[in-house]
């Protein structure tokens, strides 16, 4: 199987080997994409191993159909916020070896203008992951307030001048609808003072904006939270974030859950009793993409891989 060259996939080898991949174990790509992922995964499977794919987008669905002659192969078209649902369904809760979730937009998706992700091209501003379902960022901007844009910038853009731009949308859109990418690119780099020479004004914007349209940071909390259940003992969680939102949610939840009870000094309270709320252990050190894929990839430069592994559950 070949990898898809219209798609580079980040930190490709570095999660895979975070995965720990079994020759017969049951694993899920909550990310599909394109399959660079799921094609090594797979690669490293024998008939009796399993890899069960997530996506919610209609064109990553279409790319799997490579792997319809594939029995070790499923694919579900769903966020990945239905993470215990779909192993629910395929009766896979508690016996997963390995969870993959690749946070980052597709290149595919990013460079295709009739997306709308990116002020780049000129295009529909659509924005939308599923483009079966939901609402449109011209939907949304035409009629949300300027407390709520200005609200979504800040957010989930850390736009520094969120209310200035949130009232330049509102006030244009009683002249001329805004429909497109560059409409918006071009309204905001009017708007806002431009002080980062390296970034795009709008940059903040389409971010804020897509991550709002496709709750993407509730869709992540829900599937990090399904994961301690789908997870078998010792299975691995694998994540790749690309900003500081994504990334600070994946550091907590782990965290968090590799972290045993906190009780008041002094108590006669046994190690086993205190670790009993440890759900999962660290593994290495966050991880970084290399120079030389920085160079190959550009946007992978702000990618961070974190891994940690599912302890025993305790025997009731």
């Amino acid at each position: 199987m070949e990898l898809d060259k219209s798609h580079i996939s980040v930190l490709l080898s570095e999660a895979v080997d975070g995965l720990d991949v079994k020759a017969d174990g049951c694993y899920i790509d909550c990310t599909f994409g394109r399959g660079g992922h799921s094609t090594v995964i797979l690669s490293r499977l024998s008939e009796q191993g399993r890899l069960f794919a997530i996506d919610r987008d209609p064109t990553a669905i279409a790319a799997a159909k490579k792997f319809a002659d594939d029995a070790r192969f499923h694919i579900d078209h769903q966020g990945f916020a239905h993470l215990q649902s779909i192993a629910d369904k395929h009766n896979i809760s508690g016996k997963v070896d390995g969870i993959l979730l690749d946070l980052g937009v597709s290149s595919p998706q990013l460079d295709e203008a009739e997306r709308g992700f990116s002020f780049m091209k000129d295009g529909p501003l659509d924005m939308r992951m599923d483009t079966s379902r939901g609402q449109t960022a011209a939907e949304w901007l035409a009629q949300a307030d300027v407390e709520d844009i200005s609200w979504v910038l800040k957010t989930f853009g850390e736009e520094k001048h969120a209310w200035r731009i949130a009232n330049a949308i509102v006030d244009t859109r009683e002249e001329t609808p805004l429909l497109r990418t560059s409409q918006l690119a071009e309204l905001i780099k009017k708007t806002a003072p431009q002080r980062e020479i390296k970034k795009h004004p709008a940059t903040r914007s389409f971010q804020a904006i897509r991550m709002y349209i496709n709750s993407e940071l509730e869709q992540i909390e829900k599937a990090l939270a399904a994961s301690l259940d789908v997870l078998a003992e010792q299975g691995r969680l694998v994540v790749i974030s690309f900003h500081s939102l994504e990334d600070r949610l994946v550091k907590q939840f782990m965290k968090k859950h590799s972290q045993a009870k906190k009780v008041p000094r002094g108590l006669p309270i046994s190690d086993e009793e205190l670790n009993k709320g440890k759900k999962l252990q660290l593994i290495g050190k966050k991880q970084k993409p290399s120079k030389a894929e920085v160079e190959e990839n550009v946007r992978s430069r702000s990618s961070v891989l974190r891994v940690a592994q599912r302890l025993p559950r305790p025997v009731e």
